[in-house]
Formats: structure tokens, C-alpha cells, sequence
């Protein structure tokens, strides 16, 4: 299948980036790429959110076009890049849908367990919102756990 829009959310962190080296793979094979950064200010209560949102938005910007240029050295060149404010899920969820992705490319810690339920998971919740679909890259560093009651092959008759 070739993929016309892969949808790339990026938070700043090399785990969100790893995701890149697949996406960047999917540009080669001509895809335009759509580097997406939610963001989103907290400020104490009674307090002027204003000024916050404008930086939190302009470092967003600043970041995306770093890292687009990066991508452009590397010979990617089909990227655009696009800040919404909001949470990261529901951000992610519209931005496919606004711009007509093909594929979400996106990366995971591949937690499980409690380590889930405090953190939270955005690729889960993300997974469970929208028909588009994802391509989750597992962090290096996440454990791997064995199926639990042991695959077997089915036998053919």
C-alpha cells in the first residue's frame, strides 16, 4: 500500500522521535510527512493563560521547524509541520482527520500493567479513537514479555 499522508506526533523526546526513521522510510517511498506537536500551557489558577499559550505554541513551532530541517538534510523533503492546542490524544486524533492521513506513525514506551495505568498511555487512547491507522515503534529500552500461555502453531489437516 502507498501511504499519500503519514501523520508524525512529536512531544521533544527522543522516544517520540524514534518514530521518525520509519516515517522518514514511508517519505522516501513518497509520502508527504505531517510533523504534529500538541500544545498545551498550564498556568496556576486566576492567572492570565494568554502569554502562556503564546510561548508554549511558539516553542512548538520552533521545535517542528528544527526538526523539519533535520529531516531535509537527510534528503526528506515532502514535510509539513502543524501545532494544535490541546491534549496530546485529542489532538492527534483531529490532525489525522483534518488532514486526511493515510497512517499515524507514533512511538510507545510499551508499558503494561500499573506502569500503564498511573502514566497513562496516548498511543492507547489514540488506537481506541480513530479508524486511521498506526504504526507504534516500541522504545529500545521497553521490556519485552513473553505471550502468556505459550503460542503454538495450529496444525493443518
Amino acid at each position: 500500500m502507498r501511504y499519500r499522508t503519514v501523520l508524525v506526533p512529536l512531544d521533544g523526546s527522543a522516544l517520540a522521535e524514534s518514530a521518525l526513521d520509519h516515517a522518514s522510510e514511508l517519505a522516501r517511498d513518497g509520502a508527504a510527512l505531517v510533523l504534529l506537536r500538541a500544545a498545551q500551557a498550564h498556568t496556576a489558577p486566576g492567572a492570565d493563560p494568554t502569554e502562556a499559550q503564546v510561548t508554549v505554541v511558539r516553542e512548538a513551532e520552533e521545535y517542528l521547524a528544527a526538526v523539519r530541517a533535520r529531516l531535509a538534510r537527510a534528503g526528506v523533503d515532502r514535510v509539513d509541520v502543524s501545532v494544535w492546542y490541546g491534549p496530546p490524544a485529542d489532538s492527534i486524533v483531529d490532525a489525522a482527520r483534518f488532514r486526511k492521513a493515510d497512517l499515524i506513525v507514533m512511538s510507545t514506551h510499551g508499558r503494561s500493567g500499573l506502569g500503564r495505568l498511573i502514566v497513562g498511555s496516548v498511543a492507547e487512547t489514540v488506537l481506541r479513537s480513530t479508524t486511521t491507522p498506526i504504526l507504534l515503534v516500541r522504545s529500545h529500552e521497553a521490556p519485552v514479555q513473553p505471550v502468556q500461555g505459550g503460542g503454538r502453531e495450529a496444525s493443518h489437516v
